[in-house]
Parts: C-alpha cells; structure tokens; sequence
C-alpha cells in the first residue's frame, strides 16, 4: 500500500516539471565549480577540496535548503487544489500512510539530487584535469552526510506546506530563514541547532577542530536526530487532526 502511495505521489509530481528542479542545484554547483576562483594559486592542498568547498559554500548554504523547500511545496500543491485532501483521504488509505510516503519521496529525490551533484563534482575534476588523489571518504561524507542532514529540514518544510494552502507562504518562510545561514554556520552555539545551516554543517570537507566552521559529527548526528523525530512527529501528528 506505502508503494503505491508513493507511486501516486510521484506520478503527480512528473505533471510539475520536477526535472528542472531537480538538476537545478547540481547544475549551479557544476558552473560555480568550474569558475569559482576561491583560493590563490600559492595555496597547497589538494584540488579536490578547493573544488569541493567553493560548491559546498554556495550549494550547501543555499540552494539545498531552498531546493528541498519547492519540493515540499509542490507535493502538496496538488492536494491544496480543489480540495484534494477530500478527495485523497476518501481513498482507503491512512492519514499516517500519506505523511510517510510523501516524506519518504522527498528524501528519495533529495537523495537523487545528491547523486547528481557528486557526478558534477567528478565533471569539475575531469574539465580541470585534476591529478592530485581522489578524497573518497570526504565526498562521500560531503553526499551522504549532506543528505542525512536535510531529514529534519525536509521533515519541518513537509509540516509548513501542509499547514499552509498557499504555496508562496512557505516558499517564503524558507527563503526568510535560509538567508541568515550563512551567520548561523559561524557559530559554535547556535550553528549544529540551526535546521538550515546543518546541510553545510555535514557537507563542509574540513575536519580539523580549529577551523571556524567546525563541529563534531557526533554533536552534529546527534542534533540532526532529534530535531528529526522533533520535526517528523509533529508534522505527523499535526496532519493526524488536521480538517480537510
């Protein structure tokens, strides 16, 4: 029954031009990568991490959090229109089954997008012609960790899109507080609790304990999974009572 809920909800997506939005932020991150001129040429480290930090930097920071925002949206949108909840909960399906196959989809797509940004990763490296080795465990901390990262995020912009009929409100409540990230992620205190600073949080490939952006991935994980449950079961609960 979850399967074909989710089928469902990914068949009425496709009617969304889903496509552009989904290459959207692997495509910025591969134009920043290939122009970005982030660090001197006297800098010695590795290409690899000067790529990957100057597309974390606007990939992670921004477009992620803003990106899993109008895919919230738009799994709701269909519902929010001529009284699709009605006309969806008649189905014999629970109210708990539809919250947990729409999430599921979204983290499945984030997952997808994540995918394709390692591959624009790989095209930087290839264009430029890097030669220095390839860092395997940071890029694949910087695609897992980076998804892990978005399940409280998505699971709070699921809540807001289904509380609000209106697209724009919380297309523009995600705006508003993706903005301040950049501050946020600078601060030892308020960085890890911040649900849209903590993408680039998991994303950033430095790991040396004196670096300004720096935080311990067990503060982080263990962050990330309560404000998960936080999020997730709130939002579940909410669209338990909610009158449709």
């Amino acid at each position: 029954m979850l399967y074909s809920i989710i089928q469902s909800e990914w068949y009425k997506l496709r009617k969304s031009k889903i496509g552009s939005i989904i290459f959207a932020g692997p495509l910025i991150g591969l134009f920043i990568g290939l122009t970005s001129n982030l660090f001197s040429v006297d800098v010695e480290i590795n290409d690899w991490y000067k790529t990957l930090f100057s597309m974390n930097l606007t990939y992670a920071l921004l477009f992620l959090p803003l990106i899993t925002g109008v895919l919230a949206g738009l799994i709701c949108r269909y519902e929010h229109q001529a009284g699709g909840w009605k006309q969806l909960l008649a189905m014999p399906v629970t109210r708990g089954k539809v919250f947990i196959a729409k999430y599921t989809l979204l983290m499945i797509i984030v997952f997808v997008i994540q995918l394709l940004y390692l591959g624009a990763i790989f095209i930087v490296g290839m264009v430029k012609g890097y030669t220095d080795p390839f860092p395997m465990a940071i890029v694949w901390k910087t695609i897992l960790g980076g998804w892990v990262a978005t399940f409280p995020l998505v699971a709070l912009q699921l809540w807001m899109s289904i509380m609000w009929k209106s697209f724009a409100a919380p297309f523009t409540v995600n705006v508003v507080f993706t903005l301040p990230t950049i501050l946020a992620v600078n601060s030892e205190r308020f960085g890890p609790y911040y649900p849209w600073a903590q993408p680039f949080s998991m994303m950033y490939v430095d790991g040396q304990t004196d670096s300004v952006f720096f935080v311990p991935w067990e503060q982080v994980l263990t962050v990330i999974g309560g404000s998960f449950v936080l999020f997730f079961f709130a939002g579940f609960l909410y669209f338990q009572r909610k009158t449709v």
